[in-house]
């Protein structure tokens, strides 16, 4: 009788192995869910200042140019302190959209081997 009981823990084991192993696959998958909507919002945003920034260089200079503060538009005095700022924060979104990329494609290799690694069980 202990060695058949021995045998249905050890059955046991593996099936709780097999849960949390595919506990884990489904956290990661969702964690590169997250992470692609993500990466499309940052790249979507970073392409918005990129089209800011070509809109106001070819703004013509005599023209006035306003920037948007809360529900109220603001004359701009200084033009290239703008596109400054402008350059800065799509500079700053490129680079987290780099590190976002990054953790993705690490958090993806490690799906793939998990999951490879579940089917050969």
């Amino acid at each position: 009788m202990l060695p058949n009981s021995l045998s249905k823990q050890r059955a046991g084991v593996t099936r709780i192995s097999e849960e949390v192993t595919t506990e884990e696959i489904q956290s990661l998958a969702r964690e590169l869910q997250i992470l692609r909507n993500q990466i499309q919002t940052i790249s979507s945003q970073s392409s918005e200042y990129a089209i800011t920034v070509e809109a106001l260089s070819k703004q013509d200079p005599e023209r006035p140019v306003y920037r948007s503060l809360g529900n109220i538009l603001l004359e701009v005095d200084d033009r290239e302190s703008l596109e400054s700022e402008l350059n800065e924060a799509q500079e700053a979104l490129n680079e987290h959209l780099a590190r976002l990329v990054e953790r993705e494609e690490s958090i993806r290799k490690k799906y793939e081997e998990m999951v490879e690694s579940f089917e050969r069980a």
